[in-house]
């Protein structure tokens, strides 16, 4: 029973911090029975099935909600931003940006048409969200969500207008939107060491320059033909020119069948340009992960980060991308994030930001949960032996004549 109060007093802070967004009172008490649907074990999260689980006699009142009632999805996911900066915030923390599908029929909802989901791994008619998650050693929650629309939405203006689309609402790539929530983000009160994503996200030059600029490093996967500073060509090229001893065994961190381990190299770029003075304080990295089970599969990865960054911990980032899959599996499975039968651009938007709130409302309890679980755990002795283990690292050096091999030498 102690532990189910503290959930019941964390819920009740959670909606007291939101609840100056909503100006009147039904509409507070809409919101509140619609998170904890969303919370609840129900079947199918539809209007129906949340409706029938608060009690009320139809959806309507949750549809007002999500469609017609007067409220600011933007002024909740700021809200959201300081509640996940409060309970899971610390000063090592990751920004995560990725893409999830949400399968749909028809051609009315707002973004929908026949489009790649990596989700589904295929092309299907379905809407794409852009995500940005935050993950500490605390846990992990998405922060910021943003719907893209496809050219054939934003070139038709009475489509739009039908789906309640503004009329400021341009045609955006991925890229850029994710660019904005990471702006959106730096903003905020989340403490942000690092940036990753995945190669959808990395070749965005303009992303990692804004990056550089604000003094965030990051790690971001880059496809094989990305081109690196003259005279170095393509990274894939940089990498096939590494010698064995460079490459190193590791892992990048725990996914659901236990430690995901790699083989790495990695290697430091020269000094371009720098922001902050004459002395440089963050250094530039290429790193290439290869698969053991299918050693010609190799992802590659352009890095920044402070001086006297340790290649392990280069990898350790690379690996937290992963955590927003889980958060998106977590949203998806146990909150609704996916379940919804808005169609209207304000609809979605509303939709999931609650579901959002949702599933930060859980992770903070699993945060909370786990720190009471380690304060009454007794740690062990620190370990006597003298020796420890440190990898060197690698340099990339303009090219000489020399063997191929000796692109990539120890500084």
């Amino acid at each position: 029973m102690d532990e189910a109060d503290r959930w019941a007093g964390e819920l009740e802070s959670f909606f007291a911090l939101v609840a100056g967004r909503f100006s009147r009172a039904d509409l507070r008490w809409r919101m509140r029975d619609y998170v904890r649907g969303l919370l609840a074990p129900v079947e199918r999260k539809n209007g129906w099935q949340l409706a029938e689980y608060a009690g009320h006699r139809g959806p309507a009142g949750f549809q007002h909600l999500l469609n017609g009632a007067s409220w600011d999805a933007d002024a909740v996911r700021d809200d959201l931003q300081h509640y996940v900066a409060e309970r899971l915030g610390t000063p090592e923390g990751v920004l995560i940006v990725d893409d999830t599908g949400f399968l749909k029929k028809g051609t009315t909802s707002a973004g929908v048409q026949r489009q790649y989901s990596g989700t589904a791994g295929r092309t299907e008619n379905c809407q794409i969200g852009v995500f940005a998650a935050y993950a500490s050693s605390r846990g992990r929650a998405l922060v910021d969500r943003e719907l893209y629309l496809p050219k054939s939405w934003t070139t038709e203006a009475d489509r739009c207008r039908a789906a309640k689309v503004p009329d400021s609402r341009c045609f955006a790539t991925k890229g850029e939107l994710a660019r904005a929530m990471i702006l959106r983000a730096l903003a905020s009160p989340l403490p942000i060491a690092w940036v990753t994503g995945d190669c959808a996200y990395g070749q965005e030059w303009r992303m990692r320059r804004t990056l550089e600029e604000a003094g965030v490093g990051y790690v971001l996967a880059v496809p094989k033909s990305q081109q690196l500073h003259a005279p170095f060509g393509r990274i894939d090229q940089a990498i096939a020119d590494a010698p064995d001893e460079a490459w190193e065994r590791r892992s990048c961190g725990d996914g659901a069948k236990g430690p995901r381990t790699y083989d790495w190299a990695a290697a430091r770029l020269p000094v371009i340009d720098v922001f902050d003075g004459d002395r440089p304080t963050h250094q530039r990295w290429v790193l290439a992960r290869r698969s053991l089970a299918r050693p010609g599969e190799i992802a590659y990865y352009l890095a920044y980060a402070p001086n006297g960054t340790l290649v392990a911990e280069l990898i350790r980032i690379a690996g937290v991308r992963w955590a927003i899959e889980e958060a998106f599996q977590a949203a998806k499975n146990e909150c609704g994030l996916d379940q919804y039968e808005v169609r209207r651009y304000p609809g979605w938007y509303r939709h999931i930001t609650l579901a959002m709130l949702a599933h930060a409302f859980l992770a903070a309890v699993a945060a909370q949960t786990t720190e009471r679980g380690a304060a009454e755990t007794t740690p062990p002795a620190p370990s006597a032996s003298p020796w420890q283990k440190s990898a060197d690292s690698w340099t990339l050096c303009c090219p000489a004549p020399h063997p191929a091999s000796d692109l990539l030498r120890m500084p």
